[in-house]
């Protein structure tokens, strides 16, 4: 089986934090549907099965109108065949979830909501400049759930400076007594050219520091773990059973179309990277061109790629994987890059798999670039 992306590419507001490729002039929101579905049909020779996960991200998916998403799906069933237990998730702001819409959505292949909540903090959202208050955050989980979505995901932000610790756990408390199965939480980063990165330029905002992250980190560790959720992925808990199936089929390296302006797409060997531009992506389309580059990965890159997805699961590194599909060079460099890290209790090995510890967990970009394969080598 194989996954399906669908970048769509429109916010309301901008949030301070972000730099996914997005605009919020909705004007052109036909066309890029349009255009969307073009490149759907130009792609739909290049997988082979059946699609066992369908993602809806951006962006904000859920500002699409009924048609729209109608169009989308009418478009993918006309192109794919679509496994009948598939995962079809839409990652939906609060304030977009009222009860209109979820009936609405409720007629379509819809099985997923991810909700953008980051915070049940108002003072929090507006400092974010999110769209919704958080009296919708927790009043669409509870519309969502009474509709029948009980495969419902949500994101919370930790490590910027309003969140203190208490806070924190009030949040993590709210989402464990909303029984939502599925969270996924990640520190702030400041990332270039968006506006907080701006005002901690100017001095009008302070930066995250490392310090506030990592005690936010073991707390969700702590906190979510004694609630029963497993730490199936660094940034990502579920109950057990409630993983979700097209993030976990990227981190085990299962072929996914991406579509719509800047999404990645992955065969196994060949990354697609769409053009970030709505303006030139939809003008390709038209022309009947596939608006993006292709990138062959070198055996570097897919070893390196493999260290990193994997590591960062519950199912961890495959000492076997490495020997069988990469060869005696590449276990012979990751038995002595880990040398580096025997006594530092970051890593365990389990029935030939390579795990993280919860103190290695701190540290796992730092582990994995350790033992990358460098061109050098």
């Amino acid at each position: 089986m194989f996954g399906i992306y669908i970048h769509i590419p429109f916010c309301k507001k901008a949030c301070h934090y972000c730099d996914f490729h997005f605009s919020t002039s909705l004007k052109y929101l036909d066309e890029m549907v349009d255009a969307i579905c073009l490149e759907i049909a130009l792609k739909a020779n290049r997988v082979q099965g059946q699609a066992g996960s369908i993602y809806f991200g951006g962006g904000t998916p859920s500002i699409l109108p009924p048609a729209a998403l109608g169009k989308l799906f009418g478009t993918i069933e006309q192109h794919f065949s679509v496994a009948a237990e598939a995962e079809i998730t839409l990652e939906a702001n609060p304030d977009d979830l009222d009860a209109a819409t979820i009936k609405m959505l409720r007629t379509l292949p819809v099985n997923r909501f991810s909700i953008g909540v980051q915070s049940f903090f108002d003072e929090d959202l507006r400092w974010m400049n999110r769209a919704h208050h958080a009296a919708e955050a927790t009043d669409s989980i509870k519309r969502s759930q009474d509709a029948g979505f009980e495969n419902l995901s949500i994101d919370l932000i930790y490590g910027y400076p309003l969140l203190s610790d208490e806070k924190w756990q009030r949040n993590l408390k709210t989402a464990i007594d909303l029984q939502v199965p599925h969270l996924s939480s990640y520190s702030l980063t400041v990332e270039p050219r968006t506006a907080l990165w701006a005002a901690i330029e100017k001095r009008k905002e302070p930066a995250p520091t490392d310090t506030q992250s990592a005690r936010q980190f073991a707390a969700l560790m702590t906190t979510l773990g004694q609630a029963g959720f497993e730490h199936y992925e660094i940034s990502n808990f579920a109950r057990p059973g409630a993983y979700a199936v097209h993030n976990t089929n990227y981190w085990r390296g299962i072929p996914y179309l991406g579509i719509g302006p800047s999404a990645h797409g992955f065969d196994g060997y060949i990354r697609y990277m769409n053009v970030a531009n709505n303006a030139l992506y939809m003008r390709d389309l038209v022309g009947g061109k596939l608006p993006e580059q292709q990138e062959m990965l070198t055996q570097n890159d897919r070893y390196n790629e493999y260290v990193m997805t994997s590591l960062r699961t519950m199912w961890g590194l495959d000492l076997d994987k490495v020997d069988t599909d990469f060869g005696y060079l590449y276990k012979s460099h990751l038995e002595r890059a880990l040398k580096d890290f025997a006594g530092k209790g970051w890593l365990i090995e389990d029935n030939r798999r390579l795990k993280l510890t919860t103190d290695g967990k701190m540290f796992a970009d730092h582990i994995a670039s350790e033992l990358f394969k460098v061109d050098e080598d």
